[in-house]
């Protein structure tokens, strides 16, 4: 094992051991305070793809990413608020889809700072209501993050073993469609155990654990598009051999929307 992969590994380790104490033996409040500082911590990382260099504009952009999760929750309060708000969250990364595969150069800063609000304020709700919906102890969140962690995992492995066809050469050189596959491979073994866990019939579980997944990679790969624009490796130091924040969320953001519309419209979660 070479020292680059021995830093993921390690790293990995310690963040699961972390995310485990917090969704098995700390209250709810407790998930939710650690989530919003993970969010914020990422809107602060995303600041710097707007090309802001001074502390205080970058802190304005914090600031209103921090005022606008109290209002997504209020909205989410009933049921068709949060829908209409996963949904725009949906249509949000179909069009940065569209944006990778047809204009990944045409970015602008303002451009960079909607996307941030688009991609965290919806996956900062949908993470709180899956830790919020039974069954207790974050399992679903726990789910979520095992789902998208997999599917990197499978995806990493798969891309550097067999890995020839780019997946896309202009915004993320190192990614390809082998990779994707392996990784969407791995996820469904995922979903098998989740489908008999949560007693959810595998034949509507497996597809939207398979969506799921699909708009992770939109997420790596929009955050990669972005990173591309201010010349970043990655968006932050805080991770050894993982970088940043953001680097360790970008699928997150991309996958909790999804899978919370599709558990919600299931019936799997009120």
């Amino acid at each position: 094992m070479n020292e680059s992969l021995r830093k993921r590994v390690t790293t990995a380790v310690v963040l699961a051991a972390a995310l485990l104490v917090i969704l098995l033996w700390l209250p709810p409040a407790a998930t939710v305070i650690a989530l919003t500082a993970l969010l914020l911590a990422g809107a602060w990382e995303w600041s710097a793809f707007l090309r802001l260099s001074a502390p205080a504009p970058r802190l304005v952009y914090v600031a209103f990413v921090a005022l606008l999760l109290p209002l997504a929750w209020r909205v989410a309060a009933e049921r068709g608020g949060r829908d209409l708000i996963l949904l725009a969250a949906v249509l949000w990364w179909l069009t940065a889809f569209m944006w990778i595969v047809f204009a990944p150069r045409r970015v602008t800063p303002w451009a960079a700072g909607v996307a941030g609000v688009l991609a965290l304020v919806p996956s900062w709700l949908a993470l709180v209501c899956l830790r919020l919906a039974p069954p207790p102890h974050g399992q679903w969140v726990l789910f979520t993050l095992v789902l998208v962690w997999v599917a990197d995992i499978g995806a990493f492995f798969v891309g550097r073993r067999f890995g020839r066809m780019r997946l896309a050469p202009v915004v993320s050189p190192g990614k390809t469609w082998e990779g994707v596959f392996g990784g969407m491979a791995a996820s469904a073994l995922v979903a098998l155990g989740g489908s008999l866990w949560f007693h959810v019939p595998l034949a509507v579980f497996l597809p939207l654990c398979l969506a799921t997944v699909a708009f992770s990679v939109v997420g790596d790969l929009t955050e990669s598009l972005l990173k591309r624009f201010v010349g970043l490796k990655d968006s932050g130091t805080l991770f050894p051999g993982h970088g940043g924040v953001m680097d360790r969320i970008d699928s997150l953001t991309g996958a909790a929307p999804v899978l919370l519309l599709g558990l919600t419209l299931l019936g799997v979660i009120a």
